[in-house]
Parts: C-alpha cells; sequence; structure tokens
C-alpha cells in the first residue's frame, strides 16, 4: 500500500465479497466503502425486512469506521442507495436515532436494484 494509505477490514465483519476493503484512510480521512445488510458471520439478510437491512448496513458503517479509529460523529458525508423510495421515511427516523447528534452531508439515490436482492446500500466519509 502507498504510504500514508491504510486499509481496514475489522474483525467484527464480514469479510468484504471482493477486491476492496471495508474502509481505506488516508490524507486525514476514512473513506468506507458501500456497505450492504450482510451480518458479522457473513449471513445476507436479502430478505429481512427493509428496517432490519438498514440497522444492519449502519452497523456495519459503525464498524468500520471505528476500525479505521474513527466514529460516526466525525462522520462528513453519507450516500445511501435504496430500492424504493417510499421507505425514505423509516430509513430516515432509523437513520437519526443511529446518527445522534452527527448532521453529515447526505444524498438518498433510489435505484432500480441492488446486488443479491439487498433494498438499503450505504457509504460514508469521515475524519480519520
Amino acid at each position: 500500500m502507498t504510504a500514508g494509505i491504510h486499509t481496514t477490514n475489522p474483525s467484527t465483519m464480514a469479510t468484504p465479497g471482493g477486491h476492496y476493503s471495508h474502509a481505506v484512510t488516508g490524507g486525514g480521512l476514512v473513506f468506507v466503502s458501500g456497505q450492504l445488510p450482510i451480518a458479522p458471520d457473513g449471513t445476507k439478510l436479502n430478505d429481512a425486512p427493509f428496517a432490519e437491512q438498514t440497522r444492519q448496513v449502519l452497523h456495519n458503517v459503525a464498524q468500520a469506521l471505528v476500525g479505521a479509529g474513527s466514529s460516526v460523529e466525525k462522520l462528513l458525508q453519507v450516500r445511501v442507495y435504496v430500492t424504493d423510495i417510499a421507505s425514505w421515511p423509516e430509513f430516515n427516523a432509523i437513520y437519526a436515532q443511529w446518527a445522534g447528534a452527527a448532521r453529515p452531508a447526505r444524498a438518498v439515490v433510489p435505484v432500480p436494484q441492488l446486488h443479491y436482492g439487498f433494498k438499503i446500500e450505504v457509504e460514508a466519509v469521515g475524519l480519520a
């Protein structure tokens, strides 16, 4: 890896399913890869209700941040992909509880489909 750039794959998360790291730090920032609703043991929650998928995804984002030496409180930007924009109010309520006082910049993007039939994916950027 290039000097000053570090990858993180916390043991509290499922092993990445492809050629990527859960988080990469460099230049004082941490970049969290798109997180899907996959439990730490690798179980894919594609048949779970939207709320359960959302909670797992946000948990994964938090674990990636902590593994990279950061936290939800240090988030700068969050990008959310949902397969049904009608889920927006439910997502926003769960997200507000999860983020607490943190209010990073955010985008919610409706998409036609996600890998494995998941309903949500979240990526983020924060301070390292």
